[in-house]
């Protein structure tokens, strides 16, 4: 088991604009000073604005939150964040995102959706993470499907979901206690980019 980094600060020893940041989370619709906020607590101002994008893109995004939840799980096996992965999963799946598609992602293989607006977040998800762009074909399905809103909302769900990784891959945040969803490793993370669209 890796060592925590920058475990939890204890209340008590909270600056100002700490305690601030952790109350303003905790009176949010998360309700408690959620796992990928605990390290970035040390900067207080960059984890004030951060909770505050993170909570548009969760809870109000136009793509709605179904879709969201697709998006992050693709985000999460791309970086293969523990964190991300084992709390968003079983939302996923309690929003609609079927338990097949779930295990496909967390094993790398290619998801069959029912759905096409699904196939397409995944297929748009995957792209922008492995190839740092969008087709076209791909883009403008994305705009017929979602709006120009829709497209720069899920960019920003990827975007947002990949800062959370990398603070948490960096500072070797642990899952939260008694969360049973984990990702599997894979060989490599250029495997996991060769198989993008």
């Amino acid at each position: 088991m890796k060592t925590d980094r920058l475990p939890p600060i204890a209340p008590t020893q909270w600056t100002p604009p700490q305690r601030d940041c952790a109350q303003e989370i905790m009176d949010g619709p998360r309700k408690a000073l959620v796992e990928p906020f605990i390290p970035m607590l040390r900067s207080p101002e960059l984890c004030t604005h951060a909770q505050r994008l993170g909570e548009y893109l969760r809870y109000r995004s136009v793509i709605g939150l179904q879709l969201s939840e697709l998006a992050i799980l693709v985000t999460a096996r791309y970086w293969s964040q523990q964190v991300e992965w084992s709390i968003h999963a079983p939302i996923a799946i309690r929003e609609g995102i079927s338990e097949a598609v779930v295990t496909a992602i967390a094993t790398g293989q290619d998801p069959v959706f029912e759905d096409p607006n699904q196939a397409l977040v995944w297929t748009f998800s995957r792209q922008i993470l492995a190839h740092q762009s969008v087709d076209e074909p791909t883009w403008a399905r994305a705009i017929d499907a979602f709006g120009e809103q829709g497209a720069v909302d899920l960019l920003g769900v990827v975007g947002y979901y990949t800062m959370l990784s990398i603070m948490m891959n960096g500072s070797q945040t642990p899952p939260p206690a008694g969360s049973t969803m984990r990702l599997p490793n894979l060989s490599s993370s250029a495997d996991r980019a060769d198989r993008a669209d």
